[in-house]
């Protein structure tokens, strides 16, 4: 399923932590907005709490996107559970709860055409959620639909050698553990992932000439679409799907 982006001619959106814009990050709520807004693809974080469980979660803490504190690695999943994870974003959204990757799963199995980044947040212990995430997604049968992103380049080329899966990958002044040269990290890349700062149709091209696929994060407002797809970058991790979606649909009504 993943493998048809490399031959899609249309814009792909995928939604950053979900529909992030609207709802509070990585939320089941959040996905499922962004699902059922029309997005091809979500992208999500993923670590360990402290008992091993995979948690849907960006920040290495909790402070930011929960009413609690301290590290997610100190926490049991029993305790990341108790916190609420919508109430920061809005009362409307009091009550959301840290998704167990078990439990996106579980909303993605209605899903089947959506295809999924999975971003391996980068840590100590990253080579070992990278483990237990494919595991999970193995067992859903989800690997077809998926590409793993990371921001080590490390635990990025262990993920491409150890299971021959496709990566997104950074430039590399972005990326740790970054092997410049065209036999080290770009080799493990089958995609890469270009922020608006730095996305020019001279990096694009750079990229497609050494056969890895230049998408882009994230383009939110109309221009800033119409100038990724200016650059050629058509696959878009956008923070709000609204405005690629539309100009999505406009572009193919005049088709």
């Amino acid at each position: 399923m993943i493998t048809r982006l490399q031959t899609n001619p249309s814009i792909i959106v995928a939604g950053h932590r979900g529909w992030k814009s609207a709802y509070p990050e990585n939320t089941l709520l959040s996905f499922q907005r962004a699902i059922e807004l029309g997005v091809d693809m979500l992208e999500f974080d993923l670590r360990f709490s402290k008992d091993k469980v995979v948690m849907v979660i960006h920040d290495q803490t909790v402070e930011r996107t929960t009413n609690g504190t301290g590290k997610v690695s100190d926490l049991t999943c029993a305790e990341l559970k108790q916190l609420d994870a919508g109430g920061w974003f809005g009362k409307v959204y009091e009550g959301l709860k840290i998704p167990t990757f078990e439990e996106l799963c579980e909303l993605l199995a209605s899903y089947p055409d959506v295809l999924l980044n999975v971003e391996i947040k980068p840590s100590p212990d990253a080579k070992e959620v990278a483990d237990a995430s494919i595991a999970i997604l193995e067992k859903y049968d989800f690997i077809p639909r998926c590409i793993f992103t990371c921001f080590d380049a490390e635990v990025l080329a262990y993920i491409h050698d150890t299971y021959q899966l496709k990566t997104q990958g950074f430039p590399g002044e972005l990326m740790s553990n970054y092997v410049p040269g065209e036999d080290g990290t770009i080799s493990k890349m089958w995609a890469v992932g270009i922020s608006m700062k730095l996305l020019t149709p001279q990096l694009v091209q750079d990229y497609e000439r050494q056969g890895v696929l230049p998408w882009c994060y994230c383009p939110d407002t109309e221009q800033q679409v119409f100038y990724a797809i200016g650059s050629g970058s058509l696959l878009m991790t956008v923070n709000n799907p609204e405005p690629a979606i539309q100009i999505r649909k406009l572009i193919e009504r005049k088709g």
